[in-house]
C-alpha cells in the first residue's frame, strides 16, 4: 500500500489538485461552522465545498450557506447524501468529510502526493479529539487495521478520483456500512493511499455510549455484515429509535 508521512509545514505556493469536498449533514449546526471555517483557505485556492443536508430541523443549512459553494438538500441517508453531492462536483478528485471531522492543516502538501501516485483512492489516519488513554490505544488499532486491510471508515475522510467513483457506481444505497462497501469495491481498482497525517474526529459517540460498548457494537456489526446480515437490519441495531 502506498503511504505518505508528510510534515506539518503547509505549502503556500503549490497549485492544488482539483478537489471537491462533500460533507453530508443532519442537524449539525454546532459542528458545520468550525468544519467549514477551517476549509475557507482551501476554498480560496479552488477547492469546491459541497454540503448536502438530509432534512435538518436546526440551523445547519443557514450556517453552511455562506461558507460553502453549494448547499443542497437530498433524501436522508449518508450514502444518498454523499452521492447527491458527488453528482454536483466538477473537480477531478472527491473527498468525503464528516462535519465533526477536521482535515490536517497541511492538506495542500498531502494533495501534491495524490498527483504522483498510481492509487486512485485513499484515506487518512484518524485521531479522536480529547481521547483518554484507552481510546488512544483503540485509535492506534483502528489505524493499523485500516492500513493492513485497506478497509476504511467514513471518519477517515475517504478520497477518490471522480471518474473512478462514477465507474463503480458511487456509494451503495444502503443505510449503514456504505463506507466499508466502498472500500471493498475500490480495492479492486487500485491499492489505496494511506495518509499518515491524521484527520481529527469527534469522540462524542465514544463518550456518550462508552468506549467498550462502542468497540463491542462496531465489531459485532462488522462481523454480522461480513456474514451477510443486511445493512437495514444493522441500522436498527446501530441507531436508537430517536436517531434513525
Amino acid at each position: 500500500m502506498a503511504k505518505t508521512a508528510l510534515g506539518d509545514k503547509q505549502s503556500e505556493e503549490s497549485e492544488l489538485l482539483p478537489l471537491s469536498i462533500v460533507i453530508p449533514v443532519l442537524n449539525e449546526a454546532d459542528e458545520i461552522y468550525p468544519c467549514l471555517r477551517r476549509l475557507q483557505a482551501l476554498r480560496k485556492q479552488g477547492v469546491q465545498l459541497i454540503v448536502v443536508d438530509g432534512g435538518s430541523d436546526d440551523d445547519t443549512v443557514a450556517v453552511a450557506t455562506p461558507l460553502a459553494d453549494q448547499v443542497i438538500t437530498s433524501d436522508k441517508g449518508r450514502a444518498r447524501q454523499m452521492n447527491a453531492g458527488a453528482a454536483l462536483a466538477d473537480r477531478e478528485w472527491l473527498l468525503f468529510l464528516h462535519a465533526d471531522t477536521r482535515l490536517p492543516i497541511n492538506l495542500p502538501d498531502i494533495m501534491l502526493v495524490w498527483g504522483f501516485t498510481p492509487s486512485v483512492w485513499g484515506f487518512f489516519g484518524i485521531k479522536v479529539r480529547g481521547a483518554p488513554a484507552l481510546l488512544r490505544v483503540v485509535q492506534w488499532l483502528m489505524n493499523r487495521r485500516s492500513f493492513l486491510t485497506s478497509i476504511s471508515t467514513g471518519d477517515q475522510c475517504q478520497f477518490v478520483k471522480r471518474e473512478v467513483f462514477e465507474k463503480i457506481g458511487g456509494f451503495a444505497d444502503i443505510p449503514l456500512m456504505e463506507d466499508i462497501e466502498l472500500s471493498k469495491r475500490l480495492k479492486r481498482q487500485s491499492r489505496p493511499l494511506f495518509v499518515n497525517a491524521k484527520a481529527e474526529t469527534s469522540g462524542r459517540k465514544w463518550q456518550r455510549d462508552g468506549v467498550w460498548s462502542t468497540i463491542f457494537l462496531m465489531w459485532r456489526l462488522r462481523l454480522a455484515y461480513f456474514f451477510g446480515v443486511s445493512s437495514k437490519d444493522l441500522e436498527q441495531r446501530y441507531y436508537p429509535p430517536e436517531e434513525s
